[in-house]
């Protein structure tokens, strides 16, 4: 019996913006660049993102944010 594949839970560019507060257009320049996660090519003109990737991107940064002085 083979196991199942698990199905990644992809979103749209347009939560993944929604989810970061960052546009469409830096996300895409950010992940052509290896700074965000890659995106998912569904079709010649549709992409997305696996959305575990992007959450826990944003939970890296909140990791890694310094604390600053008042």
């Amino acid at each position: 019996m083979q196991a199942q594949a698990t199905i990644p839970a992809l979103i749209s560019p347009k939560e993944a913006a929604t989810l970061t507060t960052m546009s469409k257009s830096h996300l895409a320049n950010l992940s052509k660049s290896g700074k965000f996660p890659a995106m998912v090519f569904l079709s010649e003109k549709r992409v997305a993102y696996e959305r575990s990737e992007v959450i826990q991107w944003l939970r890296d940064r909140v990791a890694n944010r310094v604390a600053v002085a008042h």
